[in-house]
């Protein structure tokens, strides 16, 4: 099943075009309404990529932009393939955040984590444990749901063409015993394994770093393959989500990740560790 297909991202660079063809064209975001019968919202929620447009939209925009020819064909394009579903409307039962379009579009992934192990690593177990945890409400269908579609955005990780994923965690992240001890030594395991891939860097950062860049939060930087689209700083927790894209905010993020970088273990040193913490604990915890 392929997984590199994001709507929102063509939503985002679909937005961006129309607002920069607009205001070459030298109208407003009220003229165009009026033009086009419709309200001041809807243009505006276009070009900020919350709604997307219908090929017809587009057309209609763009006619009145003055924009025709290949450059017309291929922005109606970009607005037929936003419409598409992806992959993960199969889950519709689970709520969503835009983070999975991302993840499923990005040529990297540049991961801060300070309290837990990214869901595109985790075991099921630990899955399960971890939403147990945050998620007390949850009637077990629905905790085995949101399972079932962690597990599934793992697959973009064994596609053809994955996206580069650098992960960065602290120290406590791979002592803490989610799920319990024997649950952790398989976590442990799985992510040495993983670290085989060749688009997979890991690191930890160690107590000895001491203050350190990442203090203020957990945050993921997406980059993708079209130059087109902006890099995207990404925030995430239980309630809600959310993203910066300025080229400031980027910049401070990027520099933020290199810092973290270079505190850490070495991606080898790291593994070591890993493996190291694996054979401390035991194939059973008691009572399994």
């Amino acid at each position: 099943m392929g997984i590199r297909r994001s709507p929102t991202v063509r939503r985002r660079r679909l937005g961006m075009e129309l607002r920069r063809l607009r205001e070459t064209a030298g109208l407003t975001i009220e003229r165009v309404a009026e033009e086009l019968e419709c309200s001041h919202s809807k243009i505006s929620r276009i070009e900020t990529a919350q709604v997307g447009a219908t090929p017809r939209d587009v057309r209609d925009m763009l006619g009145l932009y003055g924009v025709e020819g290949e450059e017309r064909d291929h922005l109606v394009q970009i607005a037929r393939e936003a419409r598409q579903k992806g992959w993960w409307h199969a889950y519709v039962d689970v709520p969503q955040t835009a983070y999975v379009d991302m993840e499923a579009e990005a040529a990297s992934i540049r991961i801060y984590e300070g309290l837990v192990l990214p869901g595109l690593v985790q075991t099921r177990t630990y899955a399960r444990a971890v939403l147990q945890a945050v998620r007390v409400d949850l009637r077990p269908d629905e905790l085995e749901r949101r399972v079932e579609f962690r597990m599934a955005r793992q697959r973009l990780l064994s596609q053809g063409d994955p996206p580069m994923l650098w992960m960065i965690v602290d120290e406590s992240v791979v002592r803490r015993p989610v799920g319990g001890l024997s649950a952790m030594r398989e976590q442990l395991h799985h992510l040495v394994k993983l670290t085989e891939l060749p688009a997979v860097t890991f690191q930890v950062l160690p107590y000895e770093a001491g203050a350190h860049a990442g203090m203020d939060g957990p945050f993921t930087i997406f980059t993708f393959p079209d130059s087109a689209d902006l890099e995207v700083i990404y925030f995430e927790n239980t309630q809600n989500d959310f993203y910066l894209e300025s080229v400031e905010a980027i910049r401070r993020y990027k520099f933020l990740f290199d810092h973290l970088r270079a505190a850490a273990l070495k991606p080898d040193d790291s593994i070591a560790l890993l493996i190291s913490l694996a054979e401390e604990l035991p194939l059973k915890s008691e009572g399994e």
